[in-house]
């Protein structure tokens, strides 16, 4: 099957803007944004709030590129799979030269400028993320193996280490800790929408765990990485990262996820397990800003209380 590549389907200014809108991947970049300016908050030190709205800025547009370059190279599978056929390249209204053009000139001038206001360790470290998805989990892991989204899941883990990088200059065991639950967050959550979606991934010739593996495979090591990474989840509190607030959010949500791959992992037939699988990656998409919310709610709350006595 080819895919559109029709630049006569371009109906006017607006419907450009829009295209060019959509391949950043605007709800993917929404949570790295956010992960990455909570990282940038709880670094200890100080940056100008305008250099911290650019570092912010420099990592919104990053994820943008990286989901650009994502769509210039998948193009061939995206007008196969039903959950990204209406991508502006498959549909022709984006054409593969012109996201390439977008998504490395977007690179290059996120990384320029996040070297030029805040420092070069942050600059360094946000193009290895872009690097890493877009050669590392798109080119080469994504249509390779299995585990794909297992290794490919660093890069959605990069942005707080990025913010707090941009900070400090450097990374630290905080930053590390919110890499590792975000990197341990992945495979369920991917995985999830992958046993539900198993067809499109056959299709497309993607070789997803529950095409690989089976789907019985798939949902233990769901319930094995959720377990794994409700107890990761507390690891800011055990290090006096994070106080009681957090610790009451993240012992509840990983509890919560864990039932979920739980129910999961119980299904008796392949409709039960499409239903409860649809429930788990919903979740999971709440999951990530509900933690890194409570970071930064338990870190507000301790400075207001430290400033009252």
């Amino acid at each position: 099957m080819t895919y559109i590549e029709d630049s006569s389907a371009l109906t006017g200014r607006q419907a450009r803007v829009e295209d060019y809108l959509a391949l950043l991947k605007p709800r993917v970049m929404s949570l790295v944004v956010f992960t990455a300016f909570v990282g940038l908050v709880l670094a200890p030190g100080n940056l100008n709030p305008v250099l911290a709205v650019i570092a912010v800025f420099c990592v919104a547009v990053a994820a943008g590129a990286s989901g650009a370059l994502n769509m210039w190279f998948d193009a061939d599978i995206d007008a196969i799979m039903s959950r990204t056929a209406n991508r502006p390249i498959p549909r022709g209204r984006v054409s593969r030269e012109e996201a390439l053009a977008f998504g490395l000139f977007l690179a290059v001038a996120s990384v320029a400028l996040m070297g030029l206001a805040t420092n070069w360790a942050a600059a360094a470290l946000l193009a290895f993320t872009i690097f890493f998805y877009v050669v590392i989990y798109t080119m080469w892991l994504k249509r390779s193996t299995p585990q794909n989204i297992v290794i490919g899941g660093a890069a959605g883990a990069f942005p707080p280490m990025v913010g707090w990088a941009a900070v400090t200059g450097t990374v630290s065991l905080e930053s590390v800790i919110m890499f590792a639950i975000i990197f341990l967050w992945t495979p369920p959550h991917f995985w999830a929408l992958a046993l539900y979606k198993q067809g499109d991934y056959g299709a497309a010739g993607v070789p997803m765990m529950p095409n690989v593996v089976g789907e019985s495979s798939t949902r233990n090591q769901i319930m094995a990485y959720s377990v794994i990474l409700a107890v990761i989840a507390m690891a800011p509190l055990a290090t006096g990262f994070a106080g009681p607030i957090y610790g009451i959010v993240a012992g509840g949500t990983g509890l919560a996820f864990v039932w979920y791959a739980l129910r999961l992992r119980q299904a008796s037939d392949g409709a039960e397990m499409r239903r409860r699988a649809r429930a788990l990656f919903r979740y999971s998409l709440s999951y990530l800003f509900v933690v890194f919310m409570a970071l930064l709610v338990d870190r507000v709350a301790t400075q207001m209380l430290g400033g009252m006595l």
